[in-house]
């Protein structure tokens, strides 16, 4: 059996700090959810809620429609992993995973069949006999992981895990961690300030600023339509636009100038003022490098930055009215280009995302 959590108007109040306001979330059963967010964002306070280690100042968590704001950590049966992996020095690999199945009370027999299953899962079996000061440390991440899951817990909770690994092994774990949880179909719950990461490892993304929550959408949602200017900038690269409206229609539909463009205001959903200000949102990757015969929008300018990085080139172009635009080019043409150089710049209105300040 899985797990649905529900977090009904959750508060965290400290003495001088309201941590975590009014956060409504609902994690489905076998969901990735990771909660993203700068520091002091509330993420790791939520986590711990969850866990137990923290009770809510407000509002209710409940595991299965059960109402667990109160219940004790021992009894929530929920496996975490931790940033530092706190794991028990003086015991080996194999005593360090059986510790929670020991305080369980289960049989010698049941003990060794589960904790031989899950070193295996995690490619540990010829490790049990080991000290952690003998592992690496992607060696002694799995060993914490093994243990947040030897005794099959309801729900996996990740808290940073991947912060202390280098970037080489970070990934690697991501992946493997991210095929366990689809192997096991356990509801998981993971904190982190890595953008990439959470795209990486969730199939639900949570950003969270000021205690709140900004927007929960899958990965893609989260990228292609942020919600807001700070989830536009917070996840990737973003050219974020304030537009005025320059028109209306007798519909109240607005035309946004887009650095002297007039274009459709991408919400025609909604009427606008005259005295508006539409906030757009241009990814550099969906501007490319165009001549004259493009149909959409083209703006010209001149190349004042030029930064190889690889599998793409990273320019910064100033417009002939001044403004700058940042571009991200994947064509071989594009190698030779250098400072000083003039562009045309091609955007599809498709391309053009309208946001929340």
């Amino acid at each position: 059996m899985g797990a649905n959590i529900r977090m009904e108007n959750i508060d965290k109040r400290y003495k001088l700090a309201n941590v975590v306001r009014d956060v409504n979330i609902e994690i489905q059963d076998g969901e990735f959810l990771t909660i993203l967010g700068p520091s002091g964002a509330g993420k790791t306070t939520l986590l711990k809620m969850i866990a137990g280690f923290e009770d809510p100042s407000k509002g209710k968590i409940l595991i299965n429609g059960n109402d667990i704001s109160r219940t004790p950590i021992h009894k929530r049966n929920i496996g975490m992993l931790f940033q530092n992996y706190a794991l028990f020095p003086h015991m080996t690999v194999y005593k360090n995973v059986e510790y929670p199945l020991s305080v369980r009370k289960m049989s010698k027999k049941e003990r060794k069949e589960k904790i031989d299953a899950v070193l295996k899962r995690v490619r540990l079996s010829e490790y049990a006999s080991r000290y952690p000061r003998e592992l690496s440390g992607g060696q002694q991440q799995r060993v914490a992981l093994a243990r947040a899951l030897v005794f099959d817990p309801l729900i996996l909770l990740l808290d940073e895990p991947m912060a202390a690994l280098d970037k080489q092994l970070r990934k690697q774990m991501q992946l493997e961690i991210k095929e366990i949880h689809r192997e096991l179909g356990i509801t998981t719950v993971s904190v982190t300030h890595d953008q990439e990461e959470a795209l990486t490892m969730a199939s639900k993304v949570c950003i969270m600023k000021d205690g709140m929550i900004e927007q929960v959408a899958t990965p893609v949602e989260i990228y292609e339509k942020p919600a807001s200017v700070f989830c536009a900038k917070f996840i990737g690269e973003a050219n974020v636009i304030p537009c005025p409206v320059v028109s209306l229609d007798a519909a109240g539909k607005g035309k946004i100038s887009v650095h002297g463009l007039v274009i459709p205001a991408p919400d025609q959903t909604r009427s606008y003022a005259a005295d508006d200000t539409v906030n757009i949102v241009i990814r550099p990757e969906k501007i490319n490098l165009v001549d004259d015969s493009y149909g959409g929008l083209k703006f010209s300018g001149a190349v004042e930055q030029c930064v190889y990085i690889g599998d793409c080139l990273k320019l910064k172009v100033r417009l002939t009215n001044g403004h700058h635009l940042k571009v991200k080019v994947f064509t071989s043409y594009a190698l030779s280009l250098d400072v000083g150089d003039e562009v045309l710049l091609g955007i599809s209105e498709e391309d053009i995302v309208q946001v929340k300040p």
